[in-house]
């Protein structure tokens, strides 16, 4: 089944990732929109970013970026005050990234207007972080798109833990803002014990299953590196094959997350079945974890099972 014209919204930061010997767009919100676009646009869907960049010359690259792209633009804020986000990576030997995020940018201002109102009414998906909420303008911002959604509307809660962008108060908002979650094996100890979530019981399983009933989400996304990605509801668990891609040089697992993300939400909203959604999540996720940057442009191979009866 499809859904046409559907819009998937990555909410919140767009910024370059500035390596030691390059500059590329990200941001998780700007990733999973990018990534959503490539993957809708096989079912008549697109990947819709909605943020604030500064009136500068990365902001500019930015936008050419994403027309480049093909993807609209038409809800990305300028700020003549503040430049566009910058965040400074580096990558271990392992390919884990480590970051340095620049404070009080564009994206810590987020306007709530109505364009920004109008998008939220009408999108079948939308995803935001932890990151964007470290200025109160920005989270009360976030708030206000969230609460002018739809109840069909699938708002992912996609936590990226980063320094100590994070409070209890912004974990138990977004998770009851949210009806679906999406976190990693390191972040969900770390949120949960944030909750008060007991873990006396070491099974990772039963945090999961009390953060589901906790938050009443219709799923938690759970991303484990190369073993692949496990979607839990309240009474079954979805887990794929584990996928593997050639590894090009200078691979990084910068927005490996985001593509999984994304995957999750053009399959939610096309109404798959779980296990289906899971195998194109496991597919993303494996082939950007395999590439360096994180929006690498996807194969054919991962594009056709879209449009795959």
């Amino acid at each position: 089944m499809t859904n046409a014209g559907f819009s998937v919204i990555g909410l919140g930061e767009s910024l370059f990732d500035i390596f030691p010997d390059h500059q590329v767009v990200g941001g998780a919100p700007l990733n999973v929109a990018v990534h959503a676009n490539q993957l809708a646009n096989r079912q008549g869907g697109r990947g819709v970013v909605v943020s604030r960049i500064g009136q500068d010359d990365l902001g500019q690259r930015l936008l050419d970026e994403l027309q480049k792209r093909g993807m609209a633009t038409e809800f990305m804020q300028t700020d003549p005050d503040r430049g566009t986000g910058r965040v400074y990576v580096m990558v271990d030997t392992a390919g884990q990234p480590q970051y340095d995020i620049v404070h009080d940018v564009a994206w810590d201002w987020l306007q709530f207007d109505p364009d920004w109102e109008d998008a939220a009414r009408r999108c079948e998906a939308v995803c935001f972080g932890s990151l964007a909420q470290r200025n109160s303008q920005s989270r009360h911002t976030i708030y206000r798109f969230l609460d002018a959604t739809s109840r069909r509307t699938t708002r992912l809660f996609d936590v990226n833990l980063r320094q100590s962008y994070h409070d209890r108060n912004v974990l138990q908002r977004s998770c009851q803002f949210a009806n679906a979650v999406k976190l990693n094996n390191e972040e969900l100890p770390i949120v949960a014990d944030t909750l008060g979530i007991d873990q006396s019981d070491e099974d990772p399983e039963h945090r999961i299953h009390d953060l589901i009933t906790r938050f009443e989400l219709d799923l938690l996304v759970l991303t484990r590196g190369a073993e692949g990605t496990v979607i839990h509801t309240a009474h079954d668990r979805h887990e794929g094959p584990r996928v593997e891609y050639p590894a090009a040089a200078a691979a990084d697992a910068v927005g490996a997350g985001d593509a999984c993300a994304a995957a999750v939400l053009v399959g939610l909203v096309l109404r798959w079945p779980l296990d289906r959604v899971v195998e194109l999540a496991n597919h993303a996720g494996a082939f950007v974890a395999s590439q360096p940057g994180g929006t690498p442009v996807l194969p054919n191979v991962i594009l056709d099972m879209v449009k795959r009866i």
